[in-house]
C-alpha cells in the first residue's frame, strides 16, 4: 500500500492521547496516577492492587472506566472529570502539525476515549483550536470504548463520516483492527507493530502528514 490510498480519504480521525503529542510528555502518566487514586479509594484498594486492577480493566475492557462501570457500576462523569484533571505544561504549541492538518481535505475529528473536555483542553493546548470539525470523547459512544467496534460507529455516525473514505490515526495498536474493518485506511502514531490491519506506521504525524499526496493531486 502506497500514500496514493490517502487520494480517497476525506475523513480524518485522530486518536489524542500519545497520538497527537509524543508519549514524551508523559501526560498520561498523570492521568494513570489519578485513576490508580480513584480506584484506591472508590474501590478500597492498595496501591498495587489498584495498579493490577487497573491494567486487567484496561486489557479486558479496554479501559479503566469500562471495568470500573461493568463491575462497580460507578457514574463515569466524576471519574472523567477527576482523572483529567492534568498539568498540561509538558506539551507546547506545534506549528508544524497544525500546518499540516489544515491542509487536510473534507472533515477532520479528535475521538478519545478520554473526555470530551480532555480534548478540548490538550488540543488548545498544542495550538490546535478550530482546526477540527468535531471532538469526540468517550460520552459521544455511550461510554462504550475503544477498541468496540459499536464505539467506532457511534461516533463515525455522531461526526457524520463515511469510513470507507476514512483514515484512523492511533497510538493504540489494538483500536485499529475495527476501523480498518470499517473499511478505514489505519495509521498506527508510536512503535512498529505487524498486525495485519495496520497500513501504516509513523514516529512523526505531522512529517506524515505533510507528506501526503494534496488533493490537487488526486
Amino acid at each position: 500500500m502506497t500514500h496514493t490510498e490517502f487520494h480517497r480519504v476525506d475523513a480524518w480521525v485522530f486518536d489524542l492521547d500519545n497520538t497527537l503529542y509524543p508519549p514524551a510528555a508523559r501526560l498520561f502518566d498523570q492521568i494513570e496516577k489519578l485513576m490508580t487514586t480513584y480506584v484506591m479509594r472508590e474501590i478500597g484498594l492498595s496501591a498495587e492492587e489498584a495498579d493490577h486492577m487497573r491494567d486487567t480493566w484496561w486489557r479486558n475492557h479496554g479501559t479503566t472506566l469500562a471495568g470500573l462501570m461493568e463491575d462497580h457500576g460507578i457514574d463515569p462523569l466524576p471519574y472523567l472529570a477527576e482523572v483529567h484533571d492534568i498539568d498540561l505544561s509538558g506539551i507546547a504549541p506545534n506549528p508544524g502539525l497544525a500546518a499540516a492538518l489544515s491542509a487536510l481535505p473534507g472533515t477532520r475529528i479528535v475521538y478519545t476515549n478520554g473526555s470530551r473536555r480532555h480534548a478540548e483542553r490538550v488540543t488548545a493546548a498544542l495550538g490546535l483550536e478550530g482546526l477540527f470539525h468535531g471532538l469526540y470523547g468517550i460520552e459521544d459512544a455511550e461510554f462504550r470504548p475503544k477498541p468496540e467496534r459499536v464505539a467506532f460507529e457511534r461516533v463515525f455516525a455522531a461526526a457524520g463520516i463515511d469510513p470507507a473514505r476514512g483514515a484512523m490515526f492511533e497510538d493504540d495498536p489494538r483500536n485499529l483492527e475495527a476501523p480498518k474493518a470499517l473499511g478505514m485506511c489505519t495509521v498506527l502514531v508510536g512503535a512498529p507493530h505487524d498486525a495485519g490491519f495496520i497500513d501504516f506506521h509513523t514516529d512523526d504525524l505531522a512529517g506524515f502528514l505533510a507528506a501526503l499526496p494534496s488533493a490537487a493531486e488526486a
